[in-house]
């Protein structure tokens, strides 16, 4: 059931947006300017909101680490008092600093053999 929703919703957001200005157009001739300036606004604002529906604006914001590299733990520049999450599977461990996962939010690792997500 999702999935046929999400497959139909780039038809829901362009009939909205039709609406919205088909309505606008019906309602133009006899506003004040006010009102046509209102008008304005909310097809503005309709057409937007469409396409920031079907867009992923997280994307924009938060990018992932794609490659990410390690060192022993002799050799990080971490502060004893940082944070991390940590992972261990069989003999190998990973550790991640939660301020870069702050902002990257997830990835994509491979520990002991294993394929992991690791997401904050």
């Amino acid at each position: 059931m999702a999935m046929a929703v999400r497959q139909q919703a780039p038809a829901y957001s362009l009939i909205a947006a039709a609406t919205a200005f088909a309505l606008a157009l019906l309602l133009w001739r006899r506003a004040s300017r006010l009102r046509q300036v209102l008008l304005g606004l909310g097809v503005c604002l309709a057409c937007a909101a469409a396409v920031m529906a079907r867009v992923d604006y997280f994307e924009w914001m938060f990018h992932p680490l794609t490659a990410p590299g390690f060192e022993s733990a002799a050799l990080s520049k971490l502060d004893p008092s940082q944070m991390v999450m940590s992972v261990r599977l069989g003999a190998e461990a990973r550790a991640y600093p939660i301020y870069e996962m702050a902002y990257h939010h997830v990835l994509n690792d491979v520990v002991g053999g294993v394929p992991i997500a690791v997401t904050y």
